[in-house]
């Protein structure tokens, strides 16, 4: 996951940032562009893909928490983004990956 931002110029600020209201999966910045990336991985399609787990309550919370973070940080940016990566883990053991982004 990480290698797809990494190989378009993103540099990583915090894995599973923290505080009291919750948890950051990624917090990437390229640029002026704060990128702020929720990570939903699922076995296979039974449920849905991952980012079918990101309903508005979930976007809500990650929208405060990016709030805290900024707080906490100091952090300016001109813009802030909010992307999904779904992460399907095959039988074989095999990652695919979806990256949306601005997803809310």
């Amino acid at each position: 996951m990480l290698g797809v931002y990494i190989r378009r110029g993103y540099r990583v600020l915090a894995r599973n940032w923290r505080c009291r209201l919750g948890e950051l999966d990624l917090i990437l910045a390229r640029g002026d562009t704060l990128v702020i990336c929720e990570v939903k991985t699922r076995r296979g399609s039974a449920f849905g893909g991952g980012f079918e787990a990101v309903t508005g309550r979930k976007r809500t919370k990650v929208r405060t928490v990016a709030e805290a973070f900024l707080q906490a940080s100091g952090a300016g940016p001109r813009a802030i983004r909010f992307d999904v990566a779904s992460v399907c883990l095959g039988p074989d053991g095999v990652a695919r990956i979806e990256l949306f982004e601005d997803a809310f």
